[in-house]
């Protein structure tokens, strides 16, 4: 690949071929399961997406543009506005349902931040699919068709994931999953119980809900002097207290308002977790001058009792006994305080999960972190977009009602980066069989004649079998060859050199087996036949276990 702007990159042939292979493999199993392939367009007027008030909700990540004539237009970030406009252009009938349509499409997005290659673009192919049907039951089922056919896509990637909850966003809806390969270098974090199939992206990962304490008669609270100690680790060890034990009180803006969020003094507020909690699209932390208004002192020093407004406070927050808070005052804070007896609060949960967290599905396991690349999402989406635009059928009695729809997208060419960002090692790529660029590397290592012919013939045979053959013929060194072989990782690598044809036999290595230095000799007869069975192996048996957790 080459990069020709922030975010923007051309594919060379092996890269537009692993592209185009990966797009067969998600073409199969869309297919499988039902879909019907259509193809919408990528220049999109703005109707549709002030329709719905996505034009607005969009921001700066929709790319803009005026025609001759003044008309706003913009490139496509998703379709669901415009599929749902063909389906209530087509579907009069209850019989006309259910539909699922899907397309492999370039999708565009100004990232503020384009990064990590092809893992946030401007520019991008994905495919997204989206079902229609006549009711939340039959809407379920689609959506376990296509979690079942991407949980099959996946497998046959030969990639480690996890299947996770998550949120839906701007795309709204309701019962969301994402699909993560897992490598350190990814840019979301998920969770995962080491007991059982719990798993979740961070952003909506709850952990067990704590039991509350027995009473131990916690005493009266009172106010105590801590002179320029704001933080919560300058306080604990001002008081020679844990920060289990504290009631850290932040301040967001909501809607207008200025209300109080409390969570353990060891934990943060996870926002989108908040923001979900409240029944708002998102919040934002009170600044300076707006937190001294609501409490009368400076940050660091703001707390729940006696604070004029809404309190909300973590499950985890609530149970704790004796709690050390900030007393809305300058240079104090309060000791031994209680909620329920020195404050009242709403109970929600609001923190963020961390790492040893008891999983909420089975209360025994423990909750792992891990570093992902988030490469597919699943959405039921209900009527979110079919009441907006009036994408409406008739039922069985002649009512008229909207479609119950659903979503579910992949990102094809970050399919490409995360396999890459899996798959590698300090001498280039570690490319699965089912998406390599070619399945076998033959090089030419000698300079005579012979060696050439009998590479040539190989190749031949090779491809006769159905196997696909890159031919190194180069006129270079065979250690540059190797080198580049290396490098671009195509998964078996025969070598054709003068010394191992005079002794009858050709060298056959894989790039991806651990102690790949080792070279199997193959007779010259059935070297074909031999490299054969080892690619149609290989496309059988992917090289890792998915876990895509139910």
């Amino acid at each position: 690949m080459r990069r020709i702007g922030a975010g923007i990159y051309e594919y060379l042939p092996l890269g537009m071929r692993v592209l185009r292979k990966i797009e067969t493999i998600v073409r199969e199993e869309m297919d499988g399961a039902g879909a019907h392939e259509l193809l919408m367009p990528a220049l999109l007027p703005s109707d549709y997406f002030r329709e719905t008030g996505r034009w607005d909700v969009f921001g700066d990540n929709l790319l803009r543009l005026k025609d001759r004539k003044g008309g706003d237009y913009h490139l496509g970030p998703t379709h669901e506005e415009i599929i749902t406009d063909l389906v209530r252009r087509e579907v009069r009938s209850y019989r006309d349902l259910p539909r699922n349509l899907y397309q492999v499409q370039t999708k565009y997005r100004d990232e503020p931040r384009p990064r990590g290659g092809l893992l946030r673009c401007r520019e991008f192919v994905m495919k997204d699919a989206y079902s229609f049907d006549v009711d939340e039951p039959s809407a379920l089922r689609s959506y376990e068709a296509m979690r079942r056919a991407y949980v099959s896509t996946f497998d046959r990637l030969g990639l480690t994931y996890r299947m996770v909850q998550a949120d839906s966003g701007s795309m709204g809806g309701s019962t969301s999953a994402e699909f993560q390969v897992l490598t350190q270098s990814g840019e979301d974090s998920i969770c995962a119980c080491t007991a059982c199939g719990y798993a979740a992206n961070v952003e909506v990962a709850s952990a067990r809900s704590p039991e509350a304490q027995p009473d131990p008669g916690t005493p009266a609270r009172r106010k105590v002097h801590t002179p320029n100690v704001g933080t919560i680790a300058d306080v604990a060890a001002f008081l020679s207290r844990c920060p289990e034990k504290f009631l850290k009180s932040l301040l967001y803006r909501v809607d207008g308002d200025v209300v109080m969020v409390v969570v353990r003094g060891d934990h943060e507020v996870n926002e989108i977790k908040l923001a979900r909690a409240l029944g708002v699209s998102e919040v934002g932390l009170a600044d300076d001058e707006e937190i001294k208004k609501a409490t009368g002192a400076r940050v660091g020093f703001a707390g729940p009792v006696g604070f004029q407004g809404k309190v909300f406070i973590d499950q985890d927050a609530a149970v704790v006994r004796g709690g050390i808070t900030g007393a809305n005052e300058d240079d104090h804070h309060i000791v031994d305080v209680e909620f329920g007896r020195d404050f009242d609060a709403t109970v929600v949960d609001v923190r963020s999960v961390v790492e040893r967290d008891l999983c909420p599905r089975c209360g025994d396991g423990r909750l792992r972190l891990f570093r992902s690349i988030e490469v597919g999402h699943i959405f039921v989406l209900g009527t979110h977009y079919s009441a907006k635009m009036k994408a409406h059928f008739l039922d069985e009695t002649g009512k008229e009602k909207p479609v119950v729809m659903g979503c579910y997208g992949i990102g094809v060419s970050r399919l490409i980066a995360a396999a890459v960002e899996q798959f590698n090692d300090a001498d280039g790529i570690l490319w699965p069989m089912s998406i390599a660029p070619y399945h076998v590397h033959v090089i030419n290592a000698g300079p005579d004649d012979a060696t050439r012919q009998a590479a040539e013939k190989l190749v031949g045979e090779l491809e006769a079998l159905g196997v696909e053959v890159l031919w190194d013929d180069r006129d270079e060194r065979p250690g540059v060859k190797f080198k580049d072989a290396d490098l671009v990782g195509i998964p078996l690598r025969v070598t054709v050199g003068s010394k191992s044809l005079a002794a009858g036999s050709v060298e056959l290595k894989s790039r991806r087996e651990k102690d790949n230095k080792k070279a199997e000799l193959l007779p010259v007869d059935v070297a074909a036949t031999k490299t054969a069975e080892r690619v149609r192996g290989l496309l059988q048996r992917p090289p890792c276990c998915s876990q895509p957790n139910p």
